[in-house]
């Protein structure tokens, strides 16, 4: 199964934080599973970083090449048809990390693994 990680909990996951059930923990990690990251996701740590609301240890650069680049996660990079969709979605949540995920989660056919009752609003599979 494809499954596309929500930013937290991608992060979560890498840092084994309790806050990931294990049930969802398991699921990331069965390689049957292949567990996408959007890049809108990266894009959103590095502005948190830069803002000083997310600590990543020692810094964004070198926590990006420890856990995403060499993790099995792989990269689900954004294109145009993502954007198409995320310009009709209703404005029920206004966070555009959240927001271009949804898009990505419709058009990949890839439900969201994420706690964020955000995406209960929109017509996307999650799973929780």
């Amino acid at each position: 199964m494809n499954l596309l990680l929500d930013t937290h909990t991608f992060l979560w996951f890498v840092n084994d934080n309790p806050k990931l059930s294990d049930r969802l923990k398991d699921l990331i990690e069965d390689t049957n599973n292949v567990s996408y990251l959007s890049i809108a996701s990266l894009w959103e740590m590095s502005i948190k970083f830069n803002l000083g609301k997310l600590t990543l240890d020692p810094n964004y650069e070198e926590f990006v090449e420890r856990e995403v680049t060499t993790s099995t996660v792989r990269l689900l990079n954004i294109e145009l048809e993502h954007l198409r969709i995320n310009s009709t979605l209703p404005f029920h949540h206004r966070d555009p990390f959240d927001r271009l995920i949804i898009a990505q989660s419709i058009a990949e056919e890839i439900p969201i693994v994420s706690v964020d009752s955000a995406f209960d609003k929109y017509s996307v599979a999650l799973i929780n």
